[in-house]
């Protein structure tokens, strides 16, 4: 191992009060709410009794402010140091070292049974890092601050949100928190769902924010932007899941390699996914027609995860296997645009080294996790990866198409093996390390780019 990766792997080292803190925790009392990524979804109303207060500073999760209302504080401190040998390959970049942060602060506030407000401020910086993208930077700003009300209805649950806020769909294959890169993917919304025994339906109009790094407080959603939604569910034989959705995607003046103009383009999206016994499943398709400009919207992505469990066996293997596949332009300037629009894409999906793009992709992914630990997850990985059509280009992260591949060489792009090791410390207090090596085929090679390798170290301490 290089000695350029030994910061990295040194945020694995464990610091002993954290463990020791886990081990420790008083076994009397009812279980403590848990943290979460969405941490508007957590109720720590339990702590309004002392007695439930076991930790320093539990009288701020859980603050009284009358009969029937409390307000609760908290904090996400994520660093996460970095090395991208050959970002994008090296075609028209460097090598480049960097330190990622994000500090997110936010306060929740209940009233009785049905209302909330939520507002959460988040300060995120790259230091050293030469190629800045939207997803690394941006300081001080408003990532939520949203109204929710909840009630009964006839038999079921209605749930109304209005504001700056996030959602995810399911894996976050094409709409997620963006939670992998630096800067997380927010909205400004109206969010409705009703539930009633096995169904849920949801719908929601929204314009994505757009991130800016000049200043504090900076950030703005504009007419220029639009994604609206509805989507059932259902829950079948048992707790699997199966969903429906369509939506509407509106951005002005889009840039594609084959069309220039505004973006109009409805989507279809089903899935199903689920557990039976060892086995585990999801499977996602999505079409796209509309338009680019005077160019008409033909595309199509789909992809699947299937895993089995050994639970009995030592280690708890589960063996993996992920495919996915979205479609490519097959031919330039003939009025027609089939590029895959991930929308808005898990930036870790693939991988947090950023090399592959949902788009023109075709791709093949065993994989071995295992768990020497009930807190610890290993997880080795080979992804396979081809282009679906050798007229359109080799996209890496989020959806840019890599100079100098478009129109040349053959389907094979290249291969990559990723190691990932998390490690939960404590329920306050996590670690992660993931390395990737790309070896490239011709058609990258051949437009200047070279075998890449990531590596990445993060610590996360929540609150």
């Amino acid at each position: 191992m290089s000695r350029r990766f030994a910061p990295l792997l040194a945020l694995v080292c464990l610091p002993a009060w954290a463990w020791a803190q886990q081990a420790t925790q008083d076994t009397t009392l009812p279980a403590r709410p848990a943290l979460k990524s969405n941490r508007w979804q957590e109720d720590w109303s339990p702590l309004l009794d002392p007695a439930m207060r076991s930790q320093p500073l539990d009288h701020l999760k859980a603050i009284a402010l009358g009969p029937d209302a409390y307000l609760s504080l908290g904090v996400i401190l994520r660093e996460r140091l970095e090395s991208n040998h050959a970002s994008a390959f090296g075609v028209g970049r460097e090598d480049d070292r960097y330190l990622l942060q994000r500090l997110q602060v936010h306060g929740d506030l209940r009233v009785g049974d049905h209302w909330q407000g939520f507002v959460q401020l988040e300060d995120a910086r790259a230091y050293q890092k030469t190629s800045i993208g939207p997803a690394d930077t941006n300081p001080l700003d408003l990532r939520m601050a949203f109204v929710a009300y909840t009630t009964p209805l006839r038999g079921g649950e209605l749930k109304v949100r209005v504001g700056r806020q996030e959602f995810a769909f399911d894996l976050q294959r094409f709409v997620s928190l963006r939670d992998g890169p630096n800067v997380r993917q927010s909205f400004d919304a109206v969010w409705a769902n009703y539930e009633h025994g096995p169904w849920r339906w949801i719908g929601f109009v929204s314009r994505p924010v757009q991130y800016a790094a000049g200043s504090d407080f900076d950030d703005t959603s504009n007419r220029h932007f639009a994604f609206d939604t509805v989507r059932v569910e259902r829950q079948v034989l048992g707790t699997d899941e199966l969903s429906l959705y369509y939506a509407r995607y509106e951005l002005d003046d889009a840039s594609f390699l084959d069309a220039v103009g505004d973006e109009r383009r409805d989507i279809l999206d089903a899935r199903f996914a689920g557990v039976q016994g060892a086995l585990d499943w999801d499977l996602e398709a999505m079409g796209q027609r509309g338009r680019v400009g005077s160019a008409s919207v033909h595309a199509w992505g789909m992809g699947g995860r299937i895993g089995y469990t050994f639970k009995d066996a030592a280690l708890s293997p589960r063996i993996g296997m992920q495919v996915d596949a979205a479609s490519g332009d097959r031919k330039a300037d003939d009025g027609r645009l089939e590029t895959f629009n991930p929308l808005f894409p898990n930036g870790s999906y693939f991988s947090l080294a950023g090399y592959t793009g949902y788009s023109n992709l075709l791709h093949i992914k065993p994989a071995l996790t295992v768990h020497p630990d009930a807190a610890i997850t290993l997880t080795g990985a080979i992804g396979l990866l081809w282009r679906q059509s050798t007229a359109d280009a080799v996209y890496i992260q989020p959806d840019v198409p890599l100079a100098g591949t478009a129109g040349t060489g053959g389907r094979w792009t290249g291969a990559y093996l990723q190691l990932r090791t998390d490690w939960k410390l404590s329920p306050n207090l996590s670690t992660a390390v993931e390395l990737v090596h790309y070896q490239v085929g011709n058609v990258i090679r051949n437009a200047g780019g070279s075998d890449s390798q990531y590596a990445g170290g993060e610590l996360k301490f929540s609150w």
